[in-house]
């Protein structure tokens, strides 16, 4: 069970920072009656040598949040500099030192029936601890969904639209209900898409393999990050192309990707083992690897965290210095 919300806590509501008890909306809120929001998700580590709160690649995922809100006709009014501002402050003001998930948060708040959206829109940003989305230390076993993935011409996936994530809430249900740990959805001409909360990889014959964003789904950060660190770090060569559902079964490894769920093994898949059903090499790799950087550990990539006390400008934290290793 996870723990009840401090409702003591600092957000970010209405143009002011005020405690969450405080952060209401009406019932009749058109972004609650019809799903017509826009949500963001923005990680930040706690790193213990450095007594620092690292936040991964804020600038990014405010840019996509942005973009996204655009598709609903929603203008934030602030630009992503002055978001990643205030989502330092919120941290600072919560004095926050323990892992966090950040929610940006906009919507149609017009309190009224009618489908139909207007001009009448307001955002919050909430920052709250948040451990592990799923226990995935041995691996997770995943199970393929009956739900399909909603179409781009229906609802943009990419845009992380608030009613579109009731697909996702069904798969979920689905698979928990089944004993699965996370759902994978196929999409209309039955490719396998991504979990139901974040992208999907697998490894087969020495070539990591991620479906297209034309598969209807997400364009996550992480995924960008990961690709780029199979790459440029690790020497492995990344395939975007679609991926069929008997693949998920002969893979060599698997694993999900996304800004909660971070690098999550995969090791079953609809009760089959993925190869000998422990943890794959690459994977391990590059689980390593990435929380190396988000807890600012590498210096070659200080670019992709913000310091919310301000660490890395009085001090020098410990550094782990990066090897170029592959897998035989």
């Amino acid at each position: 069970m996870k723990p009840a919300v401090n409702p003591d806590m600092i957000v970010y509501f209405g143009g002011k920072y005020v405690p969450l008890a405080e952060a209401r909306v009406g019932i009749l809120t058109h972004a609650l009656n019809y799903g017509t929001g826009v949500f963001e998700g923005i990680r930040a580590h706690w790193d213990e040598d450095s007594s620092e709160l690292f936040i991964f690649r804020p600038q990014e995922h405010y840019e996509r949040w942005k973009q996204n809100c655009g598709i609903l006709r929603i203008d934030v009014g602030l630009s992503a500099e002055e978001l990643c501002a205030v989502t330092v402050e919120l941290m600072r003001r919560n004095r926050f030192k323990t892992d966090l998930y950040v929610r940006p948060l906009a919507y149609k708040s017009a309190e009224r029936i009618g489908v139909c959206p207007d001009d009448e829109n307001a955002f919050a940003i909430v920052a709250l601890p948040f451990g592990e989305y799923l226990h995935s230390e041995n691996g997770v076993h995943a199970g393929v969904s009956s739900w399909r993935r909603i179409e781009d011409a229906a609802i943009p996936v990419r845009a992380k639209i608030c009613g579109a994530y009731a697909n996702s809430a069904l798969a979920s249900d689905d698979a928990r209900r089944a004993g699965f740990d996370e759902a994978i959805l196929l999409n209309e001409d039955g490719h396998v898409t991504e979990g139901a909360t974040c992208n999907l990889f697998m490894v087969r014959k020495g070539t990591l393999v991620t479906p297209p964003v034309t598969e209807n789904v997400l364009e996550g950060i992480t995924r960008s990050t990961i690709m780029e660190l199979a790459h440029k770090e690790l020497g492995l060569p990344v395939l975007e192309r679609p991926i069929d559902r008997s693949e998920l079964y002969i893979a060599d490894e698997l694993f999900l990707s996304g800004t909660a769920v971070g690098l999550a093994p995969v090791v079953r898949v609809d009760h089959r083992s993925v190869k000998d059903g422990a943890i794959g090499a690459w994977t391990r790799l590059l689980q390593i690897l990435y929380s190396d950087i988000v807890h600012g550990r590498l210096a070659q990539y200080r670019n992709w965290v913000l310091p919310v006390y301000g660490t890395l400008q009085n001090s020098t934290p410990k550094v782990v210095e990066l090897e170029h290793t592959s897998v035989a």
